[in-house]
């Protein structure tokens, strides 16, 4: 009984950084405001769980895990909002892993770490060692790829196009004569005000029959997600307003 006691202190103290170590959650968010319908259990599990949270927006996250648990008492959970230009506050996240804390990561909508704040500290955490956890959950540019009828087979995400011209012209065509060599399906997201911008910038340096798919406003009531040809859009050019959308290309 002496020797059994020995070894289960042992087990106890001499514990491996590693295991020491907490563990980092992303945690996917509604792409459409309040569609909760669209989160897998899981999250809801897990968000029971976590108290200490890295978030793009505090009011927002707030609100968030509050719609997901009413009776969630929020002033018990610790929030650290990502800076807009500096990130996330890396120092403190070190401090928490190794206070052996569970944290969470929330963007403001879709999948932290694409797209989103969120790849600084996963790649903290894994440099530490620390546990990793991608929660499964809604992506728009996964689901607008998905419904645009364009090869999913081999696609790029490129992210926001240069701001200014001529150099934003220059990569649109660039990127289309990758897609036509390639047969590759080019991806793009844009800030809501400037959907009408990016889109004509589409039709104005794309050739007539290359593909064009425009997803906004995806799991929504009024979700909007079409495929045509460039020069058919030009016939019938949509309005998109100032929501969330998702471009998609194929020469």
């Amino acid at each position: 009984m002496k020797i059994r006691l020995i070894e289960i202190v042992d087990k106890n103290v001499f514990l491996s950084p590693m295991q020491q170590t907490g563990s980092l959650y992303l945690i996917p968010v509604p792409i459409a405001d309040g569609a909760l319908q669209t989160l897998p259990v899981e999250i809801s599990t897990h968000t029971l769980e976590i108290q200490h949270y890295f978030v793009e927006d505090l009011r927002t996250a707030r609100r968030f895990l509050k719609a997901l648990h009413p009776s969630i008492v929020i002033d018990d959970l610790h929030f650290s909002e990502i800076d807009k230009h500096n990130g996330a506050n890396i120092s403190l996240l070190k401090q928490w892993l190794k206070e052996g804390k569970t944290i969470g990561v929330l963007s403001e909508s879709g999948c932290p770490g694409i797209a989103d704040p969120g790849a600084e500290m996963a790649a903290v955490a894994q440099h530490m060692g620390a546990k990793v956890v991608p929660l499964t959950g809604p992506n728009s540019i996964i689901l607008a790829l998905m419904a645009s009828g364009l090869n999913g087979q081999s696609f790029c995400f490129n992210g926001y196009l240069p701001v200014k011209e001529p150099v934003r012209g220059q990569r649109i065509k660039a990127l289309e004569q990758i897609s036509q060599k390639e047969k590759q399906t080019q991806i793009f997201i844009e800030t809501p005000y400037r959907n009408e911008v990016i889109l004509a910038d589409f039709l104005k340096n794309c050739q007539g029959n290359t593909h064009l798919c425009i997803a906004k406003n995806i799991s929504a009531h009024d979700a909007f997600i079409k495929t045509k040809t460039i020069n058919e859009w030009k016939k019938d050019i949509p309005v998109l307003g100032k929501v969330p959308a998702v471009f998609l290309f194929l020469a």
